[in-house]
């Protein structure tokens, strides 16, 4: 052993490793990410969630209900309804956590004492989202009209003067399978599209056979076609093999969208690939493409929903997960499979994707003619 040797061996590889910037960046990046992520953006308690209101009493008492549900900080008014159809259409399309009904007789059943009820709906599709608000739910019913209920209804404060009815639809059981299960088709496509792409075009590369294939007179628009459209069939098989098994082992329901989800995945196949394409114009190795899909794969599991619930992160956290492609993909595959919404209600989703697919394909295709020289 001679420790001279050694340390010619360790500075030739420090010499070797601030040569290879993106495997430098990479062992720098992700760490600070992953503490970032989990220090500030992940949060298992969400609060301030959206709720639309439809108060058909409109009384002190109903006022002092909503009051008090606001206080809780777990709830956070966006808007008032005017009919229960409304109330519908917020949930399903997901621009509400909670619909809550004040019925129009609350404050005559509450001066009688004759059972008066809240009505609150939870979008239950993600059990962990709602389960904080439906737990503080239960201790208002005691305290909301502890300031309205003086003079001769003095008595009446000692029983809970009304009762809060939680209807956790979609998922009444919060099985966690639901939420995570319809959750993973994203995942897995794009651990397997983008990586799988990326790792087939720069092992090309490196054996030389790409240099024969830009020999020949084939143009880069067709070269991407061709070289992707393999592996959309295999995503489409990957797609189908998971709801098949999502159904027979999970009991995953499939109310319906059909079109929604079919359009989703393809638009979702194609941005994959295509990004596993762009990864592969800018990697110089097989080792440079891997390092660069699982930083794009970090983020996805972490900002998207799919593991920790997204209205519980910071706003700076949820802007980046918007900017993620699976983030709108899991909202239109469980939208679709838990509560039947179609286009006509995720077009918003599918534009996203949309959008995504135009500017990686884009990106890609200036990206690989300028490896053309």
């Amino acid at each position: 052993m001679s420790g001279q040797r050694i340390l010619a061996v360790l500075i030739k590889e420090f010499i070797q490793l601030t040569r290879d910037r993106l495997t430098y960046a990479m062992i720098l990046a992700v760490p600070i990410m992953q503490l970032l992520l989990f220090g500030y953006a992940i949060n298992n308690d969400p609060k301030n969630l959206p709720a639309i209101v439809l108060d058909q009493d409109r009384s002190a008492f109903s006022r002092s209900v909503l009051s008090a549900l606001d206080n809780t900080d777990y709830f956070r008014f966006v808007a008032e309804a005017r009919s229960p159809a409304e109330l519908d259409a917020a949930i399903e399309e997901g621009r509400a956590q909670f619909a809550i009904t004040i019925p129009q007789d609350f404050g005559r059943r509450v001066v009688r004492g004759d059972a008066a009820q809240v009505l609150i709906e939870a979008d239950a599709s993600d059990p962990t989202t709602v389960g904080g608000a439906v737990a503080a739910v239960s201790g208002l019913t005691n305290t909301a009209l502890s300031h309205d209920l003086k003079g001769p209804l003095v008595g009446r404060a000692g029983a809970a003067p009304f009762e809060v009815v939680v209807h956790r639809r979609y998922n009444p059981e919060n099985i966690t399978a639901l939420n995570i299960v319809p959750g993973l088709l994203g995942i897995v496509l794009s651990m397997t599209l983008v990586m799988m792409t990326a790792l087939a075009l720069t092992r090309e590369r490196e054996r030389g056979t790409m240099e024969t294939l830009l020999s020949t007179p084939v143009e880069p628009l067709e070269v991407m076609v061709g070289k992707l459209a393999p592996y959309v069939g295999i995503g489409l098989i990957q797609t189908a093999i998971i709801l098949i098994l999502a159904r027979i082992l999970f009991q995953v329901p499939f109310v319906g969208g059909w079109g929604a989800l079919t359009l989703g995945v393809v638009l979702f196949i194609v941005g994959s690939l295509s990004l596993g394409f762009l990864f592969s114009t800018l990697a110089k190795s097989q080792l440079q493409a891997m390092q660069m899909s699982v930083f794009y794969l970090l983020p996805s599991l972490l900002l998207s929903g799919f593991m920790f619930p997204f209205r519980g992160m910071p706003a700076w956290a949820q802007a980046l997960g918007e900017a993620i492609p699976v983030t709108h993909f899991l909202r239109i595959v469980r939208g679709a499979l838990l509560k039947g919404v179609g286009i006509e209600h995720a077009w918003g989703s599918l534009l996203a994707l949309t959008l995504f697919v135009a500017v990686v394909t884009g990106l890609a295709m200036s990206r690989y003619r300028t490896t053309l020289d």
